[in-house]
């Protein structure tokens, strides 16, 4: 699949640049601590940037019912993918592209915090908690790993977490399809109004 690279891409994002866009669709989450048996779930996930060396993420999922229909609002995650700069005096290794070191930084409405650390090396991400941060009344989530992939042109993912006293186990996945490739920030819509720094 060729993925179309916008000229105003930084150079830093152009090996995640598959991910940006917006990508909607379904998966199944089940655990132990919930008490329940697996949700299906839609999801809404969009990776933009805004000129600067960084993705915006954001992820919002809802309970389906069995005709697909969505109940109960479920998460929501935002936060930064900040990938590292690529040694190019280092040579690629012979098995495939370079690896590029990631940090994405997310948090969540239920008090969660997290720092995730990892590689991005292709169409594959890889990533697992370095930091979890959490309120006196977060539920107790201490660690999660994450891998994302694009798959016949689905953003594939799967994510594992240690939660309420149990040890790492799958979470959730989901399958999405591209629904829009624009993925820039164009920043406020109200003309002088204040930017970010």
């Amino acid at each position: 699949m060729v993925v179309p690279l916008r000229t105003d891409t930084p150079l830093t994002l152009v090996p995640l640049s598959w991910l940006i866009g917006r990508w909607e669709g379904a998966g199944v989450l089940g655990h132990p601590a919930r008490g329940e048996t697996d949700t299906r779930f839609g999801q809404v996930v969009e990776f933009t940037h805004d000129g600067r060396d960084f993705l915006r993420y954001t992820s919002t999922t809802w309970a389906l019912d069995e005709d697909g229909r969505t109940t109960d609002p479920l998460d929501v995650e935002t936060g930064f993918w900040r990938p590292q700069p690529v040694d190019l005096d280092t040579p690629a290794p012979a098995d495939g592209p370079r690896p590029v070191e990631l940090e994405v930084l997310l948090t969540h409405p239920t008090g969660v915090v997290e720092i995730l650390a990892g590689t991005a090396r292709g169409p594959r991400i890889d990533l697992t908690t370095d930091v979890v941060a959490r309120t006196t009344t977060a539920h107790e989530y201490t660690a999660g790993s994450r891998v994302y992939g694009l798959v016949e042109g689905d953003l594939l993912w799967a994510l594992d977490v240690s939660l309420a006293g149990h040890p790492m186990r799958s979470y959730a996945s989901a399958r999405l399809k591209r629904v829009g490739d624009g993925g820039v920030d164009e920043g406020p819509d109200e003309p002088g109004a204040p930017t970010a720094p």
